[in-house]
């Protein structure tokens, strides 16, 4: 069994997917580890990418890890990585939780993020199925339907404006949370968009489809369906523990190439917080790092 690569990808989404495939093709040695648990399993389907609209998160990554399997530089790691150390050489030596240690001359963080949804009760038993985060993923799926927005974070605004172009039947559920500033409010209300400062007590509907918001004070809402406005953090700490330079939004900094601010460690997709979140998106940002991880590479060879 392996244990010495020439890159350690953590994250199996679409930037680790894409990059492990690119380096594969480069002849690289690749281990790529994947603890299976995506941040969009909860969707029925995957939105937006050219060719594979509809798809199914689950069938999409298994296409992806047929593809590898044809590439025997690539091996795929089912399992959680619990620490990352700096070797003496400069590289890098992961441990997964079952104690086993690999490797690695570079390191790719991909892991993405994790949301961080509002506790209101009721609320994941609609999550991915009639209420979501991304209204470019699926708001033609609930267009022209009575929505409801659950405030979360601080872009409430943005994405009300956002969700407005697939439906102008819209309510704002700020839930007691003060995300919008009174000309905010104004320019909604002027076009029809209601707001209620209400705290969410649950939700009505069955088999993961909304019919109603229910207030703590016991009234309802009707609605078909809307979005949450979800808070982010980083989904694996790696980035911090090996001291790479963070963003104001909490991303991973990285220049055109997928490097971060630590020599040898890499980024790519969802962890840099690009935006719009979307996989192709991310798929393109991990194919963009393996070639730097490459280019850096065959450099470092003929030096």
């Amino acid at each position: 069994m392996w244990n010495l690569f020439d890159i350690a990808i953590i994250g199996g989404g679409p930037a680790g997917l894409s990059a492990a495939l690119v380096l594969g093709r480069a002849r690289r040695f690749v281990a790529l580890f994947d603890e299976a648990k995506p941040r969009n399993r909860v969707s029925l389907a995957s939105h937006g990418f050219l060719t594979r609209d509809g798809t199914p998160p689950a069938a999409m990554r298994k296409m992806a890890h047929d593809e590898l399997a044809a590439y025997p530089s690539v091996r795929i790691r089912g399992s959680r990585v619990e620490e990352v150390a700096r070797e003496p050489d400069g590289g890098f030596r992961l441990t997964d939780a079952a104690g086993e240690s690999w490797r690695a001359a570079r390191l790719l963080l991909a892991a993405g993020l994790k949301e961080l949804l509002p506790e209101i009760p009721g609320l994941y038993d609609f999550y991915g199925r009639s209420l979501f985060c991304c209204a470019y993923c699926d708001g033609w799926e609930l267009r022209d339907r009575p929505l409801v927005l659950i405030a979360g974070n601080d872009h409430t605004f943005h994405l009300a404006k956002t969700v407005y172009n697939w439906s102008k039947d819209l309510l704002v559920c700020t839930n007691g949370y003060d995300s919008l500033e009174p000309e905010e409010e104004r320019a909604l209300r002027e076009r029809g968009i209601r707001v209620d400062r209400r705290e969410i007590g649950g939700f009505v509907g069955e088999d993961g489809q909304l019919s109603a918001v229910r207030f703590a004070d016991g009234g309802e809402a009707a609605c078909a369906g809307g979005f949450v406005a979800e808070r982010l953090r980083q989904a694996a700490p790696f980035a911090e523990r090996l001291g790479c330079a963070m963003t104001p939004y909490g991303g991973i900094e990285t220049d055109g190439a997928g490097r971060t601010s630590v020599p040898g460690v890499y980024a790519a997709g969802d962890a840099t917080c690009i935006m719009p979140a979307q996989l192709i998106v991310a798929a393109a940002d991990g194919t963009r790092a393996a070639i730097g991880i490459n280019e850096d590479m065959t450099d470092e060879a003929f030096a």
